[in-house]
């Protein structure tokens, strides 16, 4: 084996190591933002459901007043 085929080879083992990594990286960023995305939604959520309540008593909000 040559210097250049040895060479070749560390270069190409050395670059498919950094691909996986940025592969890992990628892939934790990516749950990362997946869990960030979830908490807003369960956070929006939450607001909608505490949404005021209709009126049901006193003269205002509780009575339509129509004419014809």
């Amino acid at each position: 084996m040559d210097i250049g085929s040895v060479n070749s080879i560390v270069s190409t083992a050395t670059e498919l190591s950094q691909i996986s990594v940025q592969s890992e990286v990628g892939t934790a960023v990516m749950r990362k933002t997946l869990d960030v995305n979830e908490s807003q939604a369960a956070s929006l959520i939450a607001m909608i459901d505490k949404s005021p309540s209709l009126a049901t008593s006193g003269s205002v909000g509780t009575r339509i007043n129509t004419t014809a």
